[in-house]
């Protein structure tokens, strides 16, 4: 797994194999974010990452200058994991929260830019994320919900849905407020 551009562009990092994680391969991850630098200038953003898992996407969202990320995992050694990390690379826009997602997103108060969720492919509540995130109100104006998920899920009925894109096995679909 690697950065792929900002300011830790081409850093490898290397999970501990024993972690329970699917994270997003480089080519989606790659592909996913030449899609949002064309509509957002990362510094002035508030980012969501939910499910982080090993930390993959908020690592980019950092290494591009995100005014602040805030990672959810539930899993404690994914959370030791994404802590070791950023220390390793002195990142100071990310704080990392061992919490689960769908009391986190009930409880907290705190509005962001852009929400990512990349939630385990088995998880049977996935297909209540976009209700989540909009009846929670957690986007802020002009905010945007981006949903990994596999083929099997289709958003597109969705009142908030508005763009679904494949990049191999990897699915998101986008929600606007």
């Amino acid at each position: 797994m690697r950065i792929i551009r900002g300011i830790w562009k081409g850093r490898r990092i290397n999970p501990p194999k024993n972690l329970p994680v699917r994270p997003t391969t480089d080519i989606a991850k790659e592909a996913l974010f030449n899609v949002l630098e064309n509509s957002y200038d990362f510094e002035e953003l508030k980012i969501l990452d939910l499910f982080a898992g090993t930390g993959s996407i908020s690592y980019e969202f950092a290494s591009r200058g995100a005014q602040k990320v805030t990672a959810i995992e539930q899993n404690s050694r994914c959370i030791e994991f994404i802590n070791k990390t950023k220390e390793a690379l002195q990142i100071k826009s990310l704080q990392a929260i061992r919490y689960d997602v769908f009391l986190f997103a009930a409880k907290t108060a705190e509005k962001f830019d852009l929400i990512f969720a990349d939630p385990p492919y088995d998880c049977d509540e996935l297909a209540t994320l976009p209700n989540l995130i909009f009846e929670n109100d957690l986007l802020n104006e002009d905010g945007v919900f981006v949903l990994e998920h596999p083929i099997e899920y289709d958003f597109e009925s969705h009142s908030n849905f508005f763009q679904h894109r494949k990049y191999g096995k990897v699915n998101f679909s986008f929600f606007k407020k």
